[in-house]
């Protein structure tokens, strides 16, 4: 059993992209991090982009709203943020605040600085495996953690757990793209798909992300397959000091002996996401390049 090790992975890229930055002309690369309310989560997450940033040579640019914005001033922001020459990449962290529609908000996002991928067009790009748009952060850090690992899907099953826009769906369309590294048989599964265990037992790479902590058990899971674990929960262990630990969708302790390769939950998804998000503002800049 190998552990895939997304800290050292995305260190590999945030290295690429300082040396491609290092490359570039006039400005530097700038992403504007729109953080709505103070949820614990989100400070950190943000915070967490914020460093990679400057390590890269990312300008970011932190605006603050409170969580009582209307979702009419929310879109006013975001305008600006559109029609400003000096953003290339605009990121409003999510969850946001009840009263907003999160699928309005990814729209409202001008498609060519929507670096979290989530608008229609880009969307629309990833179904027509047209590489001119940008791809969701986390299925994109799933197939380089995949690629850089040495894994090929040509040819393997791949079960994707969640139908998310943000990971499941665009998980699924990469998988089976007509590429070399590609080319995956795939099957989404969901809260409705009956007998679950029979049918993630039958993949040779499964992806689980269905936001339940530790949900996928060792019954769930081929010997042999290769397991990316999607899922940050907080559940409850006195024996931590902050009274809690993190876990992810898939049950470590009893799956890990089971898989020829696993992603741990911290460690493995989550700092892969960040770095593709940089890599994606880069782009975004280099596709801007004429200011």
């Amino acid at each position: 059993m190998e552990i895939i090790d997304g800290n050292q992975i995305a260190a590999a890229i945030v290295h690429e992209l300082k040396a491609e930055v290092a490359t570039l002309t006039g400005r530097q690369p700038c992403i504007a991090l729109v953080r709505v309310g103070e949820d614990p989560a989100s400070v950190s997450y943000v915070k967490k982009k914020q460093v990679m940033a400057a390590e890269i040579g990312i300008e970011s640019r932190l605006i603050l709203p409170p969580a009582t914005i209307p979702q009419a001033e929310l879109f006013a922001l975001i305008d600006q943020l559109n029609a400003d020459e000096g953003v290339d990449g605009i990121l409003v962290q999510s969850p946001l605040p009840k009263g907003i529609d999160e699928v309005a908000v990814f729209r409202r996002i001008a498609a060519h600085k929507d670096v979290d991928g989530f608008h229609t067009l880009n969307l629309g790009k990833l179904a027509q495996e047209d590489d001119t748009g940008f791809v969701a952060c986390t299925p994109a850090g799933i197939m380089e953690l995949l690629r850089r690992s040495g894994v090929s899907l040509s040819g393997k099953h791949v079960v994707v757990l969640g139908r998310s826009l943000i990971v499941g769906k665009p998980a699924a369309l990469l998988a089976v793209q007509r590429k070399a590294w590609a080319n995956a048989t795939v099957t989404i599964c969901h809260s409705q798909t009956t007998n679950l265990p029979a049918i993630t037992r039958q993949a040779d790479v499964l992806i689980a992300a269905i936001g339940k902590a530790e949900f996928v058990t060792a019954d769930m899971v081929k010997p042999g397959a290769i397991v990316i674990d999607v899922g940050v929960s907080r559940v409850p262990d006195a024996t931590k000091k902050s009274g809690y630990r993190l876990t992810g969708d898939v049950h470590f302790p009893s799956v890990s002996p089971l898989c020829a390769k696993i992603t741990p939950v911290p460690g493995g998804v989550g700092p892969m996401t960040v770095a593709m998000l940089m890599k994606n503002t880069v782009k975004a800049r280099r596709l801007n390049q004429s200011t």
